[in-house]
């Protein structure tokens, strides 16, 4: 029987849970918007949503345990897998893990890729982008819907917020009074200058890529 080293296990681990676990990851986020969304909704529902966050929640909490072992890095596991801890912390960013879907897809191909680097960099900035804002969207409204003094009063005014903050065009019209919703503005804030940058550094890499090929390929006029 073969002996499997610790990061062979893991990644092993991986390959087969990467995609469970995603579709984990968007009943907790629905779990949690029904929460948030149906305030006005009978008791039972509210409880029916919250127990389909914990338990999520658990599968996560399940997971984050068993990858622990399998590395075989003890407590730098923390350090060297943060993302994964951090979303241990905010399940909500859970689906920001998408690029390793991606990644344990890949490697069971042979032939290329299906997207180019910089095709890749900025469909996953975009796709992460939809989700923080909406998973800030949720959280501010929670946070501020009852607050005194708040102006963000409905669903629509926080998701109006949540593109303004995280384009960093910030209209100031609406703006988080709690210190949670500030916390959550900040972080959306850092969090959209991050994947802005990528963005416009692979769509400036792109173009120079695409004027170099031209350059090579454009035929020089005979001399003299």
């Amino acid at each position: 029987m073969r002996d499997e080293t610790g990061p062979s296990r893991l990644e092993s681990w991986e390959r087969r849970t990467e995609l469970p676990l995603l579709g984990v990851s968007l009943v907790y986020l629905a779990g949690y918007a029904v929460r948030v969304l149906a305030w006005a909704a009978p008791e039972v529902w509210r409880d029916a949503a919250l127990a389909v966050v914990i338990a999520a929640w658990a599968v996560f909490a399940a997971d984050y345990t068993a990858r622990l072992a399998l590395s075989g890095e003890g407590p730098h596991f923390v350090r060297s897998h943060w993302l994964d801890s951090l979303v241990l912390v905010l399940p909500l960013l859970r689906p920001l893990r998408l690029v390793r879907l991606y990644t344990a897809e890949q490697r069971r191909r042979t032939d290329q890729p299906w997207l180019s680097l910089y095709a890749r960099v900025m469909a996953y900035a975009g796709v992460s982008s939809l989700l923080l804002a909406f998973t800030a969207a949720l959280a501010v409204y929670h946070a501020e819907r009852l607050a005194p003094g708040a102006t963000i009063r409905t669903f629509g005014d926080s998701l109006w917020w949540s593109a303004s903050a995280i384009t960093t065009v910030g209209y100031g019209d609406v703006t988080p009074v709690t210190l949670l919703g500030r916390v959550v503005a900040v972080g959306l804030m850092v969090c959209g200058l991050a994947l802005l940058g990528a963005v416009t550094g692979s769509f400036s890499s792109w173009l120079i890529e695409v004027f170099r090929r031209e350059g090579r390929d454009t035929p020089r006029p005979p001399e003299g």
